[in-house]
């Protein structure tokens, strides 16, 4: 029996640190352009951008998502007690969909979202993608924010987030309607980066981050709405200087005149934002080091 297109593959990768990570590997349904790798925001399962990974196939990108660990398909029983750092998602998790999508034959790209677009600067394989398109990406402090969501993040981070804590022994996001429930540590270190107004660069403990950051050379395009209230362009901006090294681009979203109606800090990936995915991949089409057409079609 012939495969479903519309089905993944699915795959254990293997973290840095040996940690069992759940992939869905959709297989590009038209000639292959290249690979891709989503990745994901705090607290977001890989299922969430399943019409993306879809659509991306179906224009001939073979794409990855995956679940970072404690996280959807990569949670193992409870997270009361489950330790470990925020950005191991990022240099121990993230990193192995990269080396497992990595190919000889055609370019790697990879598209971010809020969370994707701070883990990036942290792989230590970064310079394996050819290009990086991210939504959403942002520093994270309240100031950036209008007044009335600054207000219901501090409430967020100082009342309701340490009462949750203490009562389950995680961030029992889930409770909140905010997606899925974080460990104990990435509330921590979340809750303590959001402190500043450049996120972990403004932390004396996180000085390497900036060598990092500017060790970065890949193309990047960062696309926020003006309707973030999360990631507003100016949090974007604040952020993304990092990338001092890279051919790092901003890209401003109006909903009022773009067509694609509210967008906030999710709407990047809902089927209505199809456009938004189109110009990635669009991007990710004029790279100019793609291999040849022989190698495409032997893949």
């Amino acid at each position: 029996m012939k495969p479903n297109p519309t089905e993944p593959e699915q795959l254990t990768l293997r973290a840095a640190d040996g940690y069992p990570l759940t992939a869905l590997r959709y297989s590009a349904t038209a000639p292959l352009r290249g690979h891709l790798v989503m990745a994901g925001a705090t607290g977001v399962p890989q299922l969430f951008y399943r019409n993306f990974a879809l659509y991306a196939a179906s224009q001939g990108y073979t794409t990855l998502t995956l679940d970072y660990r404690g996280i959807g398909l990569s949670k193992q029983g409870t997270l009361r007690g489950f330790r470990m750092r925020y950005l191991q998602w990022a240099h121990d998790d993230l990193s192995a969909a990269v080396d497992a999508m990595a190919s000889d034959t055609v370019p790697l790209f990879m598209v971010g979202h809020s969370f994707g677009g701070h883990a990036f600067g942290l792989l230590p394989n970064h310079a394996r993608v050819a290009r990086f398109y991210t939504f959403a990406t942002g520093a994270g402090w309240h100031g950036w924010m209008p007044t009335a969501e600054r207000w219901k993040v501090l409430y967020m981070w100082r009342i309701v987030g340490p009462i949750l804590t203490r009562w389950k022994g995680y961030l029992a996001w889930s409770k909140l309607g905010m997606g899925e429930d974080l460990p104990l540590d990435v509330f921590r270190d979340w809750k303590h980066w959001c402190r500043f107004p450049r996120y972990f660069f403004d932390d004396p403990a996180m000085a390497h981050v900036h060598g990092l950051f500017a060790s970065v050379t890949t193309p990047i395009r960062a696309a926020n709405a003006t309707d973030d209230l999360w990631a507003p362009p100016a949090s974007r901006d604040a952020f993304m200087a990092a990338y001092r090294n890279a051919d790092c681009q901003s890209i401003d979203i109006d909903p009022r005149t773009s067509g694609l109606g509210a967008i906030g800090h999710m709407g990047y990936f809902r089927r209505s934002a199809q456009p938004l995915w189109e110009e990635a991949l669009r991007w990710f089409g004029e790279h100019s080091g793609r291999k040849s057409v022989a190698n495409l079609l032997l893949h």
